[in-house]
């Protein structure tokens, strides 16, 4: 078997998703998801086992923070999460978007109006 074969060979669908879950909800989550993509579970070892390699370079909880990011956003895809780690996206707090009212105005006509 090639050598590029023999290393995914230590690796299950159960394993990968268990240390998804030991970085995080999110991270389990995401590499479900990137397994459950394709036909045959094995055709997303490559991207599942990117995921480690981004948890060195950038840690856990960062990696988990992109994980989240991707889900919510629904781009479950190894580049994706690469890239919002490559721009800090996971370190960007949501805003919080206040309802909008509309200021009260004298020439607001009002409901009674129109009747």
């Amino acid at each position: 078997m090639p050598a590029s074969h023999l290393a995914h060979w230590d690796w299950s669908p159960k394993r990968l998703i268990e240390w998804g879950l030991s970085i995080g909800v999110a991270t389990g989550g995401l590499i479900q998801k990137l397994l459950e993509r394709f036909k045959h579970p094995e055709h997303g070892y490559r991207s599942s086992l990117g995921l480690p390699s981004l948890s060195k370079r950038y840690g856990k909880d960062r990696l988990e923070a992109a994980c989240a990011l991707a889900l919510t956003l629904s781009t479950c895809q190894y580049r994706h999460v690469k890239d919002i780690l490559a721009s800090g996206r996971d370190q960007v707090k949501p805003a919080t978007a206040d309802l909008w009212s509309s200021p009260e105005h004298d020439y607001v006509r009002g409901v009674g109006y129109y009747q």
